[in-house]
C-alpha cells in the first residue's frame, strides 16, 4: 500500500492541522484579556476564575466583568491558621508563611514554615547575647519570650539609661554599718570597714569587712628573760615598760626610735652583762631578737603605707615598708643588709589590710654572741674535707639583720630571699675557713646557736655577700675555722700515750719495789712519774670537750691537767735543788727531808691552782678542749710557774757544771765520785730538755693551725714515759739487777747467788744513804 509519493503527503498534513489549531487558541486568548481582571483566569468565553490566595465577592469563579479578586487573609478570621505554640502567621499577597514569635528562634534553622507539624521554635536566652543587653553592672535574668534588667544590691538604675545601674554611695548616704572603730569606705555596689589609723581588728575579725571592729593598738608586753639576774638588763626593761605605759599609735615612728636607742644602750654598755656565762647571754640575745621582732611588727601596724628608715648614733639601722597587699618584687634596703622577696611572702594569712617588711640591723650584739655555737652538716663536710670535723670556730663579719614580716609562718616561704650583707670585716680566709650565710636559730630551752640549714651563698664581691634562704630569721655573715680532725695524729696520740702510760707504771712499780736505789732522788723521781701517770690519763680521757658547752667536767678537767702538771714541774725542779745540794753543798748537809718535798711537789701548785681559780674560774675550759683559756693572759698561771722552773733549773744545771770541772780540776779529786755526779747531772738536764721541749710544742697544741707542732708535740708526749723508763730503770744497773731476779723468780730458776747479790744490794744501799752519789747506779 502506499507509492512512492506516501511519506511526504502525511506530513503535509500534519503540519495544516497544527497551524489551524494554532490560529484557534489565538483568538480564544485576545478575547480572555479583554474581559477578566488581574488576578485571575480566563475560564471560557464568560467566565473568569481568581489565581490563588485570591477571591472576589461572588466566589472563585465570577462571570460579572466588573469584579475583581482579592487577596485572601488566611492567617485572619474566620478561619486562620493555626502555626503552633511560640509561632505567628505572616499574611503575604497571594498566600502566607509561619514565623517564630519573638524571644524565640527555631532550632531547624528554618525561619518560616507552613504549618504547626514544621514548628521547632525555642526560647531564646537574650542574657546569653554578646554584646550584653543589660548595660554596665545590670544583671540580666532571662524569661519565656523575653528578659528584664535589674540592679544588683548596692545599685541603682540611671534615670536616664533604664538598663544601666549606677553605684548607691552608702558612705555618704549614711545607710552604712560601720562600727565607730571603723571608716566607711565606699566601694562600687557595696561598702567596707576599714580600721582607723593605729587601730586593728579584734581577735578572730578581719579588716575591710562590713562587720569589722576593731581596737587600738598596744604596745606589747615583754619582761626579762626568766633566771638571769642583771642590773643593766633589769634597767633595760624598766624603760621598756616606760615606753608600754607613755605610747600612742600616732608616736608609733617615736616608740620605735626610742626602742632601738634603749637597745643600743644595753649593748653598748653591756655593763654586768660581761660576766654572764656564756649561755645566758645567748639566751638574752634570744629573748631581744625575738621581742624587738614581736614589738617591731606590732607598732609598724600604727603607721601609714610608705617606708621608714631609722639609723641611731650607734650605727643600728631599722628600715620598714607598709603597703597593700599583692605581687610583684620588693628591695628593702639599708647600709648594712638589702632584701629582695615577692610581696605576696609578707602578707599574713587571713588579713585584708596592709602588709610589712622590715629589717634591724645592729653590730652591737657581737659581744653577747661571742663563741656561740655553729650547727654543722657534718656529713657534707667531712666529704669535704675526707677528715671528721669536729665543731668550728666563727667570726662575726657582718651586723646581726633580723627580718620580720606581717606574715608570721616563715619556717617555710613559698619562694626565696635574696639578701645581701656588707661585711664589716674583710677576712684573709686560709686553710680549712670559708664564709657562710648562717641564722640565729632558737632552742627548746630558750637558748641560741648558728645554723645553715635552708641558707645558702649565692657568691660575693666589692665587700658583701649574696645569700638566698628560704626561711626567715636573725640572718649574719659567719667566717668558721672548721676543727678537722688528723685521723693518723688522733691515732699517734691515743697509742702513744697509752704506751706512756705503761713506762710511767712500770717506773712507779720500780722505784717502789727496788730497794737497792730508794733515798731522796728516788723520792723525787716516783712522784714526778706518779703526777706525769695521772696528768696523761686525764689528758687521755677527757682533753677533748665533745659537747662544746663549757660545763663543769670540762672545768675540773683543765684543774686537774693544770694541778697535775704544775706538780710535774715542781717535783722536776726539787730534782735540781737535790742535785745542787749534792754537788755544791754536798759538805754542808744532805738536802731537803721527805716531808718538806712532799709539801713542796704538791704544796705549791696546789696553792698556784687555787689562787687561779679563784681569780678567775671561767679561765679552765675552752670550747674544743679542756684546758686552759687562753683569753685574759690566763695562760700564764701555767707557762709563769714553768718558766721559772725552767730558768731556774738550767742556772743550777750550770753551776752545777761549773763546779764539777773545778773539781775535775783538783790535784787529788775523787774520780768515782765526780763521775757519778756527772751521770746524775746529764740525766737530770735530759729529762728537763725533754719535759721542757714537750710542753713548749704543747702550749701550741691548741692552736688549730699549728699541725706540725701538733705532731711533735704527741710524740714528744709519747716519749715523756718511755724515756723516763730508760733512763732511769733500763740504764741503772741496780735496776737491771733485780729485773733480772724478778724474771728468774716467775720463771722458777732460784740461784745460791741470789742470797749474795741480796746481801751485796742491802751493803750497797746503806753506803747509798750515806754517800747519795750511788744512787743512781749508772
Amino acid at each position: 500500500m502506499g507509492g512512492p509519493h506516501s511519506g511526504p503527503f502525511l506530513l503535509f498534513h500534519v503540519l495544516c492541522f497544527l497551524l489551524t489549531l494554532s490560529e484557534v487558541g489565538s483568538q480564544n486568548n485576545k478575547a480572555c484579556a479583554l474581559r477578566c481582571p488581574p488576578k485571575s483566569s480566563c475560564v471560557n468565553g464568560s467566565a473568569c476564575r481568581c489565581a490563588p490566595g485570591f477571591t472576589s465577592s461572588s466566589g472563585e469563579i465570577f462571570t460579572d466583568p466588573l469584579e475583581s479578586c482579592d487577596d485572601i487573609n488566611e492567617c485572619g478570621p474566620p478561619s486562620p491558621v493555626y502555626c503552633g505554640s511560640s509561632a505567628d502567621c505572616q499574611n503575604t499577597e497571594g498566600g502566607y508563611y509561619c514565623t517564630c514569635s519573638p524571644g524565640y528562634e527555631p532550632t531547624s534553622g528554618v525561619t518560616t514554615f507552613q504549618n504547626e507539624s514544621e514548628n521547632t521554635c525555642q526560647d531564646v536566652d537574650e542574657c546569653q547575647h554578646r554584646p550584653k543587653v543589660c548595660k554596665g553592672r545590670s544583671i540580666c535574668i532571662n524569661a519565656q519570650g523575653s528578659y528584664t534588667c535589674q540592679c544588683p544590691p548596692g545599685l541603682e538604675f540611671n534615670p536616664k539609661d533604664p538598663r544601666n545601674c549606677t553605684d548607691v554611695d552608702e558612705c555618704s548616704s549614711g545607710k552604712h554599718q560601720c562600727d565607730n572603730s571603723t571608716v566607711c569606705v565606699n566601694t562600687v555596689g557595696s561598702y567596707t570597714c576599714h580600721c582607723r589609723q593605729g587601730w586593728v581588728p579584734k581577735p578572730g575579725i578581719r579588716d575591710k569587712q562590713m562587720t569589722t571592729i576593731c581596737k587600738e593598738i598596744t604596745f606589747p608586753a615583754w619582761t626579762a628573760p626568766p633566771g638571769i639576774k642583771s642590773q643593766s638588763l633589769s634597767a633595760f626593761f624598766e624603760r621598756v615598760q616606760k615606753m608600754s605605759r607613755d605610747f600612742k599609735p600616732a608616736m608609733a615612728k617615736t616608740s620605735m626610735q626610742n626602742l632601738v636607742e634603749s637597745v643600743d644602750d644595753l649593748l653598748k654598755s653591756s655593763g654586768d652583762l660581761e660576766s654572764l656565762d656564756q649561755s645566758s647571754k645567748h639566751v638574752i640575745v634570744t629573748h631581744l631578737l625575738s621581742g624587738l621582732e614581736q614589738i617591731l611588727r606590732t607598732l609598724a601596724k600604727a603607721i601609714s603605707k610608705g617606708s621608714f628608715t631609722y639609723r641611731s648614733l650607734d650605727g643600728t639601722e631599722l628600715s620598714l615598708v607598709v603597703q597593700e597587699q599583692g605581687k610583684g618584687n620588693v628591695t628593702v634596703g639599708q647600709s648594712h643588709a638589702r632584701m629582695l622577696l615577692d610581696w605576696a611572702v609578707a602578707a599574713a594569712a587571713g588579713e585584708s589590710g596592709p602588709s610589712m617588711v622590715g629589717i634591724l640591723s645592729s653590730r652591737n650584739m657581737e659581744k653577747l654572741l661571742a663563741n656561740a655555737s655553729l650547727e654543722l652538716d657534718l656529713e657534707k663536710l667531712k666529704e669535704t674535707y675526707e677528715s671528721p670535723v669536729r665543731g668550728a670556730k666563727v667570726m662575726l663579719l657582718s651586723a646581726v639583720s633580723s627580718v620580720f614580716l606581717s606574715n608570721t609562718d616563715t619556717e617555710k616561704l613559698d619562694s626565696n630571699v635574696s639578701f645581701a650583707f656588707t661585711l664589716h670585716k674583710q677576712p684573709e680566709l686560709k686553710p680549712r675557713q670559708e664564709l657562710i650565710c648562717a641564722f640565729w636559730k632558737k632552742d627548746s630551752n630558750g637558748n641560741g646557736f648558728w645554723a645553715t640549714s635552708g641558707c645558702w651563698k649565692m657568691g660575693s664581691g666589692n665587700g658583701s655577700i649574696t645569700c638566698q634562704c628560704s626561711h626567715l630569721s636573725s640572718f649574719a655573715i659567719l667566717m668558721a675555722h672548721y676543727d678537722v680532725e688528723d685521723p693518723k695524729l688522733a691515732l699517734i696520740t691515743k697509742v702513744g700515750l697509752a704506751l706512756s702510760l705503761v713506762c710511767l707504771l712500770l717506773c712507779i712499780l720500780t722505784f717502789l719495789l727496788v730497794r737497792p736505789i730508794q733515798g731522796s732522788r728516788t723520792t723525787v723521781h716516783l712522784h714526778l712519774c706518779i703526777c706525769l701517770f695521772v696528768g696523761s690519763a686525764i689528758f687521755l680521757a677527757g682533753i677533748e670537750n665533745e659537747g662544746g658547752e663549757v660545763g663543769t667536767r670540762c672545768r675540773l678537767v683543765a684543774v686537774l691537767l693544770h694541778y697535775c702538771f704544775l706538780a710535774a714541774f715542781c717535783w722536776m725542779s726539787l730534782e735540781g735543788v737535790e742535785l745542787y745540794f749534792l754537788v755544791v753543798r754536798v759538805f754542808q748537809g744532805q738536802g731537803l727531808r721527805k716531808l718538806w718535798l712532799c709539801l713542796i711537789g704538791y704544796g705549791v701548785p696546789l696553792i698556784i691552782v687555787g689562787i687561779s681559780a679563784g681569780a678567775y674560774s671561767k679561765g679552765y675550759g675552752r670550747e674544743k678542749f679542756c684546758w686552759l683559756n687562753f683569753e685574759g693572759g690566763f695562760l700564764w698561771s701555767f707557762v709563769g710557774p714553768v718558766t721559772f722552773i725552767v730558768l731556774g733549773n738550767a742556772i743550777i744545771f750550770v753551776i752545777t757544771v761549773w763546779k764539777l770541772t773545778q773539781k775535775f780540776s783538783e790535784i787529788n779529786p775523787d774520780i768515782k765520785k765526780l763521775k757519778k755526779v756527772r751521770v746524775l747531772t746529764i740525766t737530770a738536764i735530759a729529762q728537763l730538755f725533754v719535759l721542757g721541749c714537750t710542753w713548749v710544742f704543747g702550749l701550741l697544741l691548741f692552736d688549730p693551725e699549728s699541725w706540725v707542732l701538733s705532731y711533735i708535740f704527741s710524740i714528744l708526749n709519747c716519749l715523756q714515759g718511755f724515756f723516763l723508763f730508760v733512763l732511769y730503770c733500763l740504764l741503772n744497773k741496780k735496776v737491771r739487777e733485780e729485773y733480772h731476779k724478778w724474771a728468774c723468780m716467775v720463771a722458777g730458776n732460784r740461784y745460791s747467788e741470789f742470797a749474795t747479790t741480796t746481801s751485796g744490794s742491802g751493803s750497797g744501799h746503806n753506803q747509798t744513804q750515806a754517800l747519795r752519789p750511788s744512787e743512781s747506779g749508772m
